[in-house]
C-alpha cells in the first residue's frame, strides 16, 4: 500500500460514519466554503443540481488539499431538487417542517457527488442520482415524526434519515442507498483499491 493519508473535507457525521464502518482511517477537516454563493452562481449559469453537487465536492476537496500536500482529500456534496427548486439544509425545526411539506406527495431527486484531490488538483470524481417519492402523509404523522427525530431533522438536506425513522416518509426509493446517505462508499473504495490505499 502507499502511505497516502486520507482526509474527509466534510463535517458530515453520516459520511464519517460510513467511512469508519468501511474500515477507513482518516482525519476529518471540514472545508469552509461559501456554498450559498457557489450555488447561486452555478444556478444563474444554468447548471443542473447534479453539476452543482460535483462542483461543490471538487471545490471542497481542492480547498483542503491545497493545505495538505501528498494527502488524498475526499470532498462530497448532495443536492436535492424538487420541481425545479433546490433545497438547502433546514436551519431550524420550522424549516424542516416546511421542507417536508414541500416534498409531501411528490418525487424529488437527490444528486450526490464525491471527489478526491491530491496536491490541490482533482484526480477522481463520481456522481450518482437517486429518486425518492414521499408519500402523502398526514399532518399528524409529520408532527409525530419531527417530535421523534428532533434536531436530527436539520442534519440532512431533505430533513429525513432514510436509515431510521425517516423510512416511514417514503412510498418509493430508486437508487443507491449510500448515495442517499451522502457518500458513494462502494465507488470510493474501488478508487482507493486502485491506488493501493486499501487492500485489493
Amino acid at each position: 500500500m502507499t502511505n497516502h493519508r486520507l482526509i474527509l473535507a466534510s463535517a458530515s457525521k453520516s459520511r464519517a460514519s460510513l467511512m469508519r464502518a468501511a474500515g477507513l482511517n482518516f482525519e476529518q477537516i471540514p472545508a469552509h466554503v461559501d456554498e450559498d454563493a457557489i450555488k447561486a452562481s452555478l444556478k444563474a449559469e444554468g447548471a443542473t443540481s447534479a453539476d452543482c453537487a460535483l462542483a461543490l465536492a471538487e471545490f471542497k476537496a481542492g480547498t483542503v488539499s491545497q493545505r495538505h500536500p501528498e494527502t488524498l482529500v475526499i470532498g462530497a456534496d448532495q443536492m436535492l431538487e424538487c420541481e425545479g427548486a433546490w433545497f438547502d439544509k433546514p436551519k431550524d425545526m420550522a424549516g424542516a417542517r416546511n421542507h417536508l411539506l414541500a416534498l409531501r406527495g411528490k418525487t424529488h431527486t437527490l444528486s450526490n457527488s464525491a471527489a478526491v484531490a491530491l496536491n490541490g488538483a482533482p484526480i477522481w470524481h463520481h456522481t450518482s442520482v437517486a429518486r425518492l417519492t414521499v408519500r402523502p402523509f398526514s399532518d399528524a404523522f409529520l408532527d409525530e415524526y419531527l417530535a421523534a427525530v428532533g434536531p436530527a431533522a436539520m442534519s440532512s438536506v431533505g430533513a429525513y434519515q432514510l436509515e431510521g425513522h425517516g423510512a416511514q416518509l417514503f412510498s418509493k426509493v430508486e437508487g443507491d442507498f449510500f448515495t442517499i446517505l451522502g457518500l458513494q462508499i462502494l465507488e470510493l473504495l474501488a478508487f482507493l483499491r486502485e491506488h493501493q490505499v486499501v487492500s485489493r
